[in-house]
């Protein structure tokens, strides 16, 4: 199955000013999406629309320290209160000593159902 474009990003929690959320739409190289420097928050989030629903078989991540990760998905048809469902649940694509270190923070990691 041949991979599906994102759209657009409908939201973010955060985004330094020249990292955006939006680098997530690049095709044409690694482009990262950041926190604001300025806050220190610990956890961020981004929604992101596909271009139609599709199944999804892989989801391949880039990780630019991040020590954990999870996947939710839904569908914009459904209704607002309806939560999202956990298609990756948290993982830890760094070692508590990695992170704390600041170590082995760069990598992609291939989620397919069955697998981590």
């Amino acid at each position: 199955m041949a991979p599906v474009k994102i759209s657009f990003v409908v939201s973010f929690s955060s985004q330094d000013p020249e990292y955006p959320a939006e680098n997530l739409l690049s095709e044409d190289g690694i482009r990262p999406w950041l926190g604001c420097p300025k806050e220190h928050s610990k956890q961020l989030s981004v929604e992101l629309q596909l271009e139609r629903a599709s199944p999804i078989g892989y989801v391949d991540i880039g990780n630019y320290g991040c020590a954990f990760l999870q996947i939710e998905v839904g569908h914009s048809s459904w209704p607002c209160y309806q939560p999202y469902l956990t298609l990756v649940p948290t993982v830890t694509p760094m070692t508590p000593a990695d992170s704390k270190l600041d170590h082995n923070h760069y990598g992609v990691r291939m989620f397919k159902e069955g697998k981590d």
